[in-house]
C-alpha cells in the first residue's frame, strides 16, 4: 500500500513517470468530481499498476531523473494525474491533455458536493472552499471563517477533504529483467481498467521508443508542420508511411526487424515524400486543404513509390498518372476496407511495375473500368466521396465566380481569396417545397463561389439570379456545369436539374481524369492555395450539431470528424455519411466509437452497431446520453434543480398548458408526420411547463424544432405555443423572448 502523498512526491522527484506508450490525459471535470467525491466518502477507487525498471531501455514521458530505477505508471494514470492537478494546483511533468479538467475545483461545506467554478462565480459565499487552496494552506485559514454553531461540522468536513492525501492505494509492481516491453504492453492491455487496448501503432511505437526515444516527438513535429499547412494526419498514419519506407511492408510488426537507424532515416524520408505529394496534389488538382484531401489511406503507396524513385517524380507525366491513380482509389474506396492487405498488394505491384502496374491493378479490381458516370454524383453532404471531386473540378477546370466572372483561383481573384460552398437551390426553399434532407444536400446542388457572391445571392432561387449572372458574364453558367435550360431553374423541376447537372459534372470529370492519364494538360500553371470558409448557417440542423459539439467539447469530449464517410472495414462499402463521428470514442480510449447520423434512413445502422459503434439518430438523444454519463461519473446521487427549474406561481394548476402541449404532439404526428417521442417522454416525466422550460434553456433548438422547420411547420413547435397570449403567463418574460427570438431567426414571422 502506498499513500497518495508519497505518490505525489515521487512524481515531483521524477521517480514516478509514464511510459511513452501510455495515452494522454482524457478525463473530464465530472470524472474528476466523481473521484474526489468517492475519496471524500471513503469509497474504493481502484489500485495502481506500476512497472519497476532500470533507466535504460524504455522511453518515458516527462523524465528529469537520471539513471537508476524508475516506477512507470501503467494503470491509474487518469486518477493520479487528476489528484496531482487538484492537490498541487498544476499538471505533472508528464502531462498531455486539458488541464482545465482539474482547475478551480470547489467544495461546499454545507451540501458536501464538489463543483467547478470560475473565479467570480461564488464570490462572497463563504461555504464554497477552493480545494487546491485547502490542500496548499491547510485548515488554519478556515478556523474563524464559520459561525460557532457550524464551525465544528464544517471544519470536520474540510479535514476529511484534506486527509485525502493520506489515502492508501493498493500498488502492484511488475519487476524482473524478464519483463520486456512486449510483456509489459501485453499486461497493460489485460489489466487496463478503462477496457482500452493499445492500437497496433501504439504497440509499434512502444517498441520503437525503447530504442529511439525521440521517435514520437520527431513524428509529431512533422505532423505539426503539415497541420500548419492545412492538412491534419494521425500519428498512426505517419507511422504507416514510415513503415512503408523503412520496410516495404504494410504491417507494423515488420518494424521488429528494422534497425533503429534505418527507421530513423525512414521517418525523415517519409516526411519528405509526403510533402512532395501534398505539393503535387495541391498545385495540380487544387486539393489544398484537409477537408478535400480524399483517399489518404492510399498515400503510403505513393510514399513507397517516391522512395523507390529516389524521392521525386520522374516528370510531369508520371506525376499526373500517380494523381490519376490516387483520385480513382479515393473515389472507389480502394483503402476503405482491409487496409493492410490492400497496401501490401500495392507495395508489391509498385516494386515490380511502377505506376502503370498500379493503374492496371486498380482497373482489374474495378472490373475493367475506371469511368465516372452521372449516377456517381448522386451522393449528398460534404462528406461524400465525390465532394472533393467537385472541388477539384472547380479549381482545375477553371470554374468561374457567378458574381465577378473570375476563375476561382487565388491569383485571379486578387483580394477575394476565400470560397464558400453555395446551395444552388436554397435549403429553405427546398424544405418548404417538401424535399427531404438527403436531396436538399445533394452534391449536384453544390457549387463554390466567393464569399462576397454567396452573400449577395443569399436565398434567391436560381431562376432569379442565373440569367442575370450569364448576361453579365457570358459562359459563366457553363463553367459551373449549370444546365442551360431555364425550365430546369424552377423548384418544381429540381430533380431534373440535378440529373442534368450530374451529367455535365460526370462528363467534365471523365475528361479531366483521362487527361491526367494520357498527359493532356488542362491548366497552364500550378494552382495556388485558396481559403475555403464556412458560410453562416441558418439551418437549425447545422446550428444544432455545432452547438452540441461545443457543449461536448466543454464537457471534456474531443472534436469529432464532421460529415464523415464511414466505410465497412471488411468490404469498403460506405455505411453512412455521419454529421459527426468520434472514431476513438467521445474521450480517447474510453468507450466505443460514436456516430451521430441524422439521415438514418440513408445509413446502414444495423451494420454500424454490429461493428461496435454507438449510433445516435438525434441531437437530443446524444446530448442526453452524455449528460447522464457525466452525471454518473460525477457521483451525484440526484439532480438538484436550479433556479430555472424552480416552481412558479400556479404551476401546479397548469393543466391547460399540459393539455396544449400534448395536443401539439398529436398535431405534429397527424399533420406533419413527425413522432416527437422524446417530447412525450419529457412531458410524462416533468410536466408540460417544466418540459417547455428545459427546451428553452437548451443552447440550440431541439430535434422537433429542426424537423418542423424542414416541414415548414414552425407553428407546431413548443416555441410557437409559448408565445401564444394564453400561455405566456406560465413563463418569465426572458423565456418568452427566447422563444420569439428562435422563431424569428428561422423566418416564422
Amino acid at each position: 500500500m502506498t499513500k497518495l502523498s508519497t505518490l505525489l512526491d515521487q512524481i515531483d522527484t521524477g521517480a514516478l513517470l509514464l511510459p511513452e506508450f501510455q495515452r494522454g490525459y482524457v478525463w473530464n471535470r465530472d470524472q474528476v468530481r466523481g473521484l474526489m467525491l468517492s475519496l471524500y466518502r471513503g469509497y474504493p477507487v481502484g489500485g495502481l499498476l506500476v512497472w519497476e525498471t532500470e533507466g535504460e531501455g524504455t522511453d518515458v514521458r516527462g523524465s528529469t531523473a537520471g539513471g537508476g530505477a524508475r516506477l512507470l505508471l501503467l494503470d491509474g494514470q487518469q486518477r493520479i494525474t487528476s489528484l496531482y492537478g487538484v492537490i498541487r494546483g498544476r499538471a505533472p511533468q508528464f502531462f498531455e491533455g486539458n488541464a482545465q479538467a482539474f482547475t478551480d475545483l470547489c467544495f461546499h461545506v454545507e451540501d458536501e458536493v464538489f463543483e467547478f467554478h470560475a473565479p467570480s462565480t461564488k464570490a462572497g459565499d463563504p461555504l464554497w472552499i477552493r480545494v487546491t487552496e485547502l490542500f496548499q494552506k491547510g485548515l488554519v485559514p478556515y478556523l474563524r471563517r464559520f459561525a460557532d454553531d457550524q464551525a465544528d461540522a464544517y471544519l470536520d468536513r474540510l479535514n476529511r477533504v484534506h486527509q485525502i492525501t493520506g489515502r492508501e492505494f493498493h500498488e502492484e509492481k511488475i519487476t524482473g529483467r524478464d519483463k520486456t516491453i512486449d510483456v509489459v504492453v501485453d499486461i497493460f492491455n489485460r489489466v487496463n481498467s478503462g477496457g482500452t487496448v493499445l492500437s497496433k501503432g501504439d504497440l509499434a511505437l512502444a517498441k520503437i521508443c525503447a530504442q529511439w526515444p525521440a521517435a514520437r516527438q520527431v513524428m509529431r513535429q512533422k505532423l505539426d508542420q503539415w497541420e500548419k499547412a492545412g492538412f491534419k494526419f494521425s500519428l498512426d498514419w505517419m507511422l504507416r508511411n514510415a513503415t512503408a519506407v523503412a520496410s516495404g511492408r504494410s504491417v507494423f510488426t515488420a518494424l521488429d526487424k528494422v534497425d533503429p537507424d534505418v527507421f530513423r532515416d525512414g521517418v525523415e524520408a517519409a516526411g519528405n515524400h509526403v510533402s512532395t505529394f501534398l505539393d503535387a496534389v495541391s498545385a495540380r488538382l487544387g486539393l489544398d486543404h484537409d477537408r478535400v484531401l480524399m483517399g489518404r489511406g492510399g498515400i503510403p503507396v505513393i510514399t513507397r513509390l517516391l522512395h523507390l524513385m529516389g524521392g521525386s517524380f520522374a516528370d510531369a507525366a508520371q506525376r499526373d498518372k500517380v494523381l490519376f491513380w490516387y483520385v480513382h482509389c479515393a473515389l472507389w474506396g480502394r483503402f476503405a476496407g482491409s487496409t493492410e492487405t490492400v497496401l501490401q498488394q500495392d507495395y508489391e505491384v509498385v516494386e515490380r511495375a511502377g505506376i502503370d502496374g498500379l493503374i492496371a491493378n486498380l482497373e482489374r479490381w474495378r472490373g475493367g473500368r475506371l469511368d465516372v458516370a452521372s449516377h456517381d454524383f448522386e451522393g449528398a453532404t460534404t462528406g461524400s466521396r465525390f465532394y472533393p471531386l467537385l472541388y477539384l473540378l472547380t479549381r482545375a477546370k477553371g470554374a468561374r465566380d457567378l458574381g465577378s466572372g473570375l476563375e476561382l483561383k487565388s491569383e485571379m481573384l486578387g483580394r477575394l481569396t476565400s470560397l464558400q460552398v453555395h446551395h444552388i437551390f436554397p435549403k429553405a426553399l427546398l424544405y418548404k417545397a417538401g424535399r427531404d434532407r438527403g436531396i436538399v444536400n445533394a452534391i449536384a446542388n453544390f457549387c463554390f463561389l466567393t464569399q462576397e457572391t454567396n452573400l449577395a445571392i443569399g436565398k434567391r432561387q436560381p431562376s432569379d439570379y442565373f440569367a442575370e449572372a450569364e448576361q453579365r458574364h457570358p459562359g459563366v453558367l457553363a463553367s459551373q456545369w449549370i444546365p442551360e435550360d431555364p425550365a430546369l431553374w424552377e423548384v418544381d423541376r429540381y430533380e431534373d436539374f440535378l440529373a442534368a447537372r450530374r451529367e455535365l459534372l460526370a462528363e467534365s470529370a471523365q475528361s479531366f481524369l483521362t487527361g491526367l492519364r494520357t498527359g493532356a494538360r488542362d491548366v497552364e500553371h500550378d494552382l495556388a492555395p485558396i481559403q475555403v470558409v464556412a458560410a453562416e448557417e441558418n439551418d437549425p440542423r447545422a446550428i444544432q450539431v455545432r452547438s452540441l459539439i461545443d457543449e461536448l467539447l466543454t464537457a471534456g469530449c474531443v472534436e469529432p470528424d464532421l460529415d464523415a464517410a464511414i466505410s465497412d472495414p471488411d468490404t469498403g462499402r460506405e455505411l453512412a455519411v455521419a454529421e459527426a463521428y468520434w472514431p476513438a470514442g467521445l474521450q480517447p480510449g474510453q468507450g466505443r466509437p460514436v456516430v451521430l447520423e441524422l439521415d438514418h434512413e440513408a445509413a446502414d445502422i444495423p451494420r454500424l452497431e454490429e461493428l461496435g459503434m454507438e449510433v445516435f439518430t438525434s441531437v437530443d438523444a446524444l446530448r442526453g446520453f452524455v449528460t447522464r454519463r457525466n452525471e454518473s461519473a460525477s457521483g451525484v446521487d440526484h439532480i438538484v434543480s436550479g433556479p430555472a427549474d424552480a416552481a412558479i406561481d400556479g404551476v401546479e394548476d397548469a393543466a391547460d398548458f399540459d393539455a396544449a402541449i400534448r395536443r401539439l404532439y398529436e398535431r405534429a404526428r397527424s399533420e406533419a408526420g413527425y413522432h416527437a417521442s422524446h417530447l412525450l417522454r419529457m412531458i410524462s416525466e416533468y410536466g408540460g411547463v417544466a418540459t417547455a422550460r428545459k427546451i428553452l434553456r437548451a443552447p440550440a433548438v431541439s430535434d422537433g424544432f429542426a424537423a418542423m422547420w424542414e416541414r415548414g411547420r414552425l407553428d407546431l413547435t413548443v416555441e410557437a405555443l409559448i408565445i401564444e397570449p394564453g400561455h405566456r403567463r406560465w413563463f418569465p418574460d426572458v423565456e418568452v423572448e427566447t422563444a420569439r427570438r428562435r422563431l424569428e431567426q428561422f423566418g416564422y414571422f
